[in-house]
């Protein structure tokens, strides 16, 4: 088989909010943004990895999500314990830098792991945690 990553989908509870921390404090590529229904859809990603996107989308969009589960989609994100992502970067501290001088929230400043990796941590506005591993 050959697979690749393809989309990933986080949740967002405000789209202008996201847009500004993933294209702006990350640096991704604006791919797509829809509205639809009041709602919107955000595609970015890496503009060296043209075939790997992070869908960013109101949460608790699908089918078959009762409105207890939506509460508790919500109130897992506004906790910061409903989704996250692992990013790599070969600079990590210059990575860490840009990410604190945009004002995004720290959750770990780079620490090399017990289990070999050297990493910090952040949360994106809806809540989302992002990790972000350096490579050697």
């Amino acid at each position: 088989m050959d697979l690749k990553i393809h989309w990933t989908f986080l949740p967002h509870d405000d789209p202008d909010a996201a847009l500004a921390f993933y294209r702006d404090a990350l640096g991704f590529e604006v791919r797509d943004d829809v509205r639809h229904d009041g709602r919107r859809w955000i595609t970015v990603g890496p503009a060296d990895q043209p075939g790997t996107s992070i869908v960013l989308e109101p949460p608790a969009t699908g089918l078959g999500i009762t409105d207890d589960e939506h509460r508790t989609i919500v109130e897992m994100m506004a906790k910061g314990t409903y989704a996250r992502i692992t990013l790599a970067t070969a600079d990590l501290d210059g990575t860490f830098t840009r990410l604190r001088d945009c004002g995004a929230e720290i959750v770990q400043d780079p620490t090399e792991q017990p289990y070999g990796i050297r990493d910090c941590a952040f949360r994106d506005p809806a809540g989302n945690l992002i990790r972000i591993n350096e490579v050697r």
